[in-house]
C-alpha cells in the first residue's frame, strides 16, 4: 500500500506527519514543532510501532510535496467518470490558492485534473496539452522543450476536463467559439504554482494548454541560470548599455521568460524606472511596473 493512502493527505499536512513506508516499524517523518499526540492516531491507523525521523519545515514540505503527488493521473478512476454535467454548479467562490493535493471533493472529473496538474509539477514539465480528437483525448506533456504523451482517454472527457479547467481559471465556460486566457493559483505541498491557462477552439473541442509557472523561479538571478561564462558576460554588458534591444529568442520551455526575468532583477537596483509590456505578465517584480497588453483597447 502506498503512503499517500495509508495517511491521508489533510492529515499529513495538518499534523505534520508523513507515512514514508514500511512495517514493523512502520517510517513516518514529523515535522519539528509538531504536536507529538498525532503519533498515536498515526500508530492506530498504520497499526504498527514506529519509527520516527525529524524534518525541518523546509525539508518537510518538500517530502509531502514528494510523497502526495506520485500517484499518477489516476486514469483508471476517470474512465469511470458518470458526470453528465453540473460543473457550472463549481462557479461559485474558488479559494485563492486551492491545494490540489488536499481533495474533498472525490468526483473523479476533479482527481483526474488535479492528478494531472500535479504530475506535470513533480516531473518537472513546464506545460500540459489538453487536446480533443474525434475518437479520443490526449494529455500530453512538455519537459525541457520535448512534447511526450502523458495520457489516452475517453473522448467523452474532453468537455468535463475543459468545464473544469475553465472554472479553476475564472473563465466563461459558456463561451466554447472563441479563445480564453486565465490564470490558477495553486499550493501543491509546499510548493506555490501559477498555472497560465489558455483555451482554443479545434474541431473536434476546445483545446487547453497550461503552462506552470514555479513563483520561486521569479527569484532566479543570472548567476542561477547556468550560463556559459562567456555568454552570460556578453547577457550582462548588454543590459547595462544605455540603450538598445536584447532579443531573447528559442522553443518553448527553452528558459526565455526565466532569463528576461533575471535579466530585470539585475537591473532593479532602485537607480532606475522600469516599465515592462508583457504579454501575459508572468511574475510579479516588486519595484518594476509591469503592464499587460491589452489586445481590446488597440
Amino acid at each position: 500500500m502506498q503512503a499517500a493512502t495509508r495517511l491521508p493527505y489533510a492529515f499529513a499536512r495538518r499534523h505534520g506527519l508523513i507515512d514514508l513506508g514500511g512495517d514493523a516499524p512502520a517510517r513516518v517523518a514529523m515535522k519539528q514543532g509538531a504536536n507529538p499526540h498525532a503519533l498515536i492516531e498515526a500508530r492506530r491507523v498504520l497499526q504498527s510501532r514506529l519509527q520516527v525521523e525529524t524534518l525541518t519545515t523546509a525539508d518537510f514540505d518538500r517530502k509531502l510535496s514528494e510523497v502526495y503527488a506520485s500517484g499518477g493521473l489516476g486514469i483508471d478512476e476517470a474512465e469511470e467518470i458518470g458526470l453528465t454535467g453540473g460543473l457550472a454548479d463549481l462557479v461559485g467562490e474558488m479559494p485563492e490558492a486551492a491545494d490540489l493535493l488536499d481533495a474533498r471533493d472525490d468526483a473523479p472529473i476533479i482527481r483526474l485534473i488535479n492528478g494531472v496538474i500535479a504530475e506535470a509539477a513533480r516531473t518537472g514539465a513546464s506545460d500540459v496539452h489538453i487536446e480533443p480528437y474525434d475518437n479520443y483525448l490526449i494529455v500530453r506533456m512538455r519537459k525541457d522543450g520535448v512534447m511526450s504523451e502523458a495520457a489516452r482517454l475517453n473522448a467523452r472527457l474532453g468537455p468535463l476536463l475543459v468545464s473544469r479547467v475553465k472554472v479553476m481559471a475564472r473563465l466563461d465556460i459558456a463561451e466554447r467559439r472563441l479563445p480564453q486566457d486565465g490564470r490558477i493559483s495553486l499550493a501543491l505541498g509546499g510548493q506555490t504554482l501559477d498555472v497560465r491557462v489558455s483555451t482554443l477552439p479545434s474541431k473536434a473541442g476546445e483545446r487547453v494548454v497550461l503552462r506552470l509557472l514555479e513563483r520561486e523561479k521569479a527569484d532566479l538571478t543570472l548567476d542561477d541560470l547556468g550560463m556559459p561564462a562567456q555568454v552570460a558576460t556578453a547577457f550582462k554588458s548588454a543590459l547595462n548599455e544605455p540603450n538598445g534591444i536584447v532579443l531573447v529568442t528559442g522553443p518553448t520551455g527553452s528558459g526565455k521568460t526565466t532569463s528576461l526575468y533575471a535579466g530585470l532583477r539585475l537591473l532593479n537596483d532602485s537607480s532606475r524606472n522600469i516599465l515592462t509590456i508583457e504579454d501575459p505578465v508572468e511574475y510579479a517584480i516588486e519595484g518594476v511596473g509591469q503592464t499587460q497588453v491589452n489586445v481590446k483597447s488597440a
